[in-house]
């Protein structure tokens, strides 16, 4: 992940204690879980709606299509 080690993690999580708190910690990730979930959400929604949208413009094109 990131190039990051055993190591290198434990020493980052240390340091988060040391500036956040153990009681703060917790909070915080529940915060990013909640803030990647609604990112995770939007990019699938824009997708379907893009999806939508490319199949719509291809109906209306082989509808123009058609000879009357």
């Amino acid at each position: 992940m990131f190039g990051l080690g055993l190591p290198e993690m434990a020493i980052i999580g240390v340091i988060a204690v040391l500036i956040f708190g153990p009681k703060k910690i917790p909070e915080l990730g529940s915060a990013l879980g909640k803030t990647l979930k609604g990112f995770k959400d939007e990019m699938s929604k824009s997708q379907v709606e893009s999806s939508e949208a490319t199949d719509a413009a291809e109906l209306g094109a082989e509808d123009s299509k058609k000879p009357e």
